[in-house]
């Protein structure tokens, strides 16, 4: 028998489908996956070359991608004889998550969750989701509002806003984004982050959803990727539901910054055959509109998120923000990038708590981001 070893990252939204699908996969095939699952800060930030020596089979973030061709750490998935799975997944991609891993002339991973920052809302405390940004400005004015600003969160939300402003950051140097541009995407960013309290900074997404699902002391979180698990019914003393993003710019809910996960091969696995079967199988439509999405998965294959069955068990999550994810922006993706990211994070809230003046938070970032390079 093969036995395949996999990291994913530890949340039942990362672990549970993988458990799910290695078990069917087993059955079909003879070949067993034993998974391991690692923080959602080491998922951002651990070197994928590490992890590559260790697994076979390797759930990767896209800005990755940069990083992991530098190093040859990863088998190109775009083998021949599979062209038509490929045109498949890339037909169905939900917004640019396919595109995502398509890097240097090759395609590094396939999409297996879809994500990108999404609006969250109490409708037992909120009669809609907003539409606007000065909506959500005015309830974080009451106190009403969360924002998680945990590095690399609060650069996200700054990279959203700046492309739904009309201004979308670089993702080549040396500039990330001109000093006029960005003084406007702070000051629209301060609307909210003026008002929030101070543990904000120390959450990520999940943490935030935990507090509105948990209590009744915020209604709105504007931005922030969306965690199905949330959207049922019983997960936590409140339902949340999901929208698109409230938008700041003129042109609807589009810019927010892609997230979701992919599945990668590792170019040291001595078993590369079987663990590009899996892949190309997990990613399929009829895996992730059935199997995957019932353990919990958010799936990353646009027939899922338009299944009716897939809908219903989460309050149409998938319907109500799929025009935020085909919408969205992806991040750079250059080798070196994934330092900046967290650099630049950490710079920016610094600059939002200490107040400084936008023009010398943004010139410290530009500078963090030509060094990247």
């Amino acid at each position: 028998m093969i036995t395949l070893k996999g990291m994913t990252w530890d949340h039942p939204r990362g672990y549970d489908p993988m458990l799910a699908t290695s078990a069917r996969w087993l059955t079909e095939t003879g070949v067993k996956i034993v998974w391991d699952k690692r923080s959602l800060q080491d998922f951002e930030s651990f070197p994928v070359e590490e992890l590559a020596r260790q697994y076979d089979l390797i759930v990767i973030d896209h800005p990755h991608v940069g990083q992991i061709t530098a190093q040859n750490c990863l088998a190109p998935l775009d083998v021949p004889g599979r062209e038509a799975e490929r045109a498949e997944l890339a037909a169905h991609s939900v917004g640019p998550s396919y595109a995502s891993y398509d890097y240097a002339g090759h395609q590094w991973a396939f999409p297996i969750d879809a994500a990108a920052q999404v609006q969250a809302f109490r409708p037992d405390l909120l009669d809609g989701p907003v539409t606007r940004w000065a909506e959500a400005a005015a309830l974080a004015r009451q106190g009403k509002v969360i924002l998680p600003m945990r590095a690399p969160h609060s650069l996200m939300s700054f990279y959203t806003l700046a492309a739904n402003l009309g201004t979308p950051c670089a993702t080549s140097g040396p500039e990330l984004i001109a000093t006029a541009a960005s003084v406007r995407v702070i000051e629209t960013l301060r609307q909210v982050t003026d008002h929030i309290a101070p543990e904000h900074y120390e959450m990520d997404p999940i943490a935030a959803s935990e507090a509105m699902a948990s209590t009744d002391q915020y209604q709105l979180m504007p931005l922030g990727y969306g965690y199905l698990s949330y959207a049922l019914a019983g997960f936590r003393p409140h339902r949340l539901k999901f929208a698109d993003i409230p938008a700041a710019g003129s042109k609807g809910p589009i810019g927010s910054a892609v997230g979701g996960t992919g599945i990668a091969v590792s170019a040291f696995s001595p078993h590369r055959e079987a663990a590009i079967g899996y892949a190309y199988w997990v990613a399929s439509q009829q895996v992730q509109r059935t199997l995957y999405a019932t353990a919990g998965g958010q799936p990353g294959h646009g027939l899922a998120w338009e299944d009716d069955g897939v809908n219903a068990a989460v309050d149409n999550f998938y319907r109500n923000t799929r025009a935020t994810l085909e919408g969205g922006w992806l991040r750079p993706r250059h080798d070196g990038y994934m330092a900046f990211q967290d650099a630049a994070s950490h710079r920016l809230n610094h600059g939002l708590r200490a107040h400084e003046d936008a023009a010398v938070i943004v010139a410290a970032i530009n500078t963090l981001f030509e060094e990247s390079f």
